[in-house]
């Protein structure tokens, strides 16, 4: 048993498993015995199988779907695990819900992103990490530290392996310029953006191609594919501007509603995600390729508990 293992703990919830599964085999530890189960009026029971005391717990629980049910299991996981006396609590949502609703659009609109990182705050947790958030700013909503992480690195090798050639990478809008950007530079390649806009949620309309997308393999990169409007008219919009090939990739495969079909059916031809959301067989599809982020979460981990650098993982 590693050294670091005798006071670090990894616990989960329901939202993600696999992950939790993975990181801990990658540090060499088990997972902690907790039991989350409901009651049969379907309020979530919560059971710590394990003394916590004094122990430096990960609790690895993303918020994607269903975020509500996720979200209530962190936050009772959280009360849980305090109230047994852990020493330090770290919340690793690897995608974290609600993050679209950063802002007000329109009046009396709530900024739930600030809520569920006010109701994490109350819950218990000394610290989070969380992936590509969809607005950097939601760090500053905390009032304990965060550690963004960014896939892209990871993002990245796999699309150098390809060995595409004549590279442009596309944000699908203006806010994503950063992160195509970092992506851009990894693959030496140059960048275009899609200037897009929403009439209403989950509906886009692409209005022009900024950049030099002729003749070259377009890879469209966010931080999200929620319903896979925005990707696969921006796939369609980037070939009717001259590109020869399109793939599309992201950290958080939400993929809800149509988006199965909308990929499969789409002129991408290789549609490239993490895990950070568990993908399911039912929208498995031939087009898909999901890569893991248990490494870096695990070194990251890692480097938390001993009181050392993150973020020269991404140096």
């Amino acid at each position: 048993m590693p050294l670091y293992a005798k006071k670090l703990k990894i616990f989960t919830g329901n939202a993600n498993r696999s992950l939790a599964e993975e990181i801990s085999e990658y540090l060499g530890i088990s997972l902690g015995d907790a039991q989350v189960s409901r009651f049969s009026d379907g309020e979530i029971c919560v059971s710590i199988n394990e003394s916590v005391r004094g122990a430096d717990i990960f609790l690895i629980q993303p918020t994607c779907p269903p975020v509500n049910e996720n979200v209530m299991e962190l936050l009772i996981m959280i009360d849980a695990l305090k109230r047994a006396s852990a020493r330090r609590i770290c919340a690793v949502l690897p995608y974290y819900g609600y993050a679209r609703q950063d802002r007000k659009l329109k009046a009396r609109d709530p900024i739930t992103a600030k809520l569920v990182a006010n109701l994490i705050t109350a819950a218990g947790a000394d610290r989070v990490v969380t992936m590509d958030l969809h607005a950097g700013q939601i760090q500053g909503f905390f009032d304990i530290p965060v550690d963004h992480l960014t896939g892209i690195p990871i993002l990245a090798e796999y699309l150098s392996s390809l060995e595409l050639t004549d590279v442009v990478v596309v944000s699908p809008d203006v806010g994503g310029v950063t992160r195509a950007r970092d992506l851009a530079s990894r693959l030496g390649a140059s960048i275009a953006i899609i200037d897009k806009r929403r009439p209403r949620p989950n509906v886009s309309e692409v209005l022009h191609v900024i950049g030099e997308v002729k003749g070259k393999t377009a890879v469209i990169v966010d931080d999200l594919i929620d319903t896979a409007g925005t990707i696969t008219k921006g796939a369609v919009a980037l070939l009717e501007h001259g590109a020869r090939r399109v793939y599309a990739c992201c950290t958080h495969p939400v993929l809800s509603g149509p988006a199965r079909e909308r990929l499969e059916n789409s002129p991408i031809e290789e549609v490239v995600v993490t895990n950070t959301i568990p993908v399911p067989p039912e929208k498995h599809f031939s087009k898909l390729k999901v890569l893991s982020v248990a490494p870096l979460l695990g070194e990251v981990m890692i480097r938390i508990h001993e009181d050392l650098s993150v973020s020269k993982l991404f140096d």
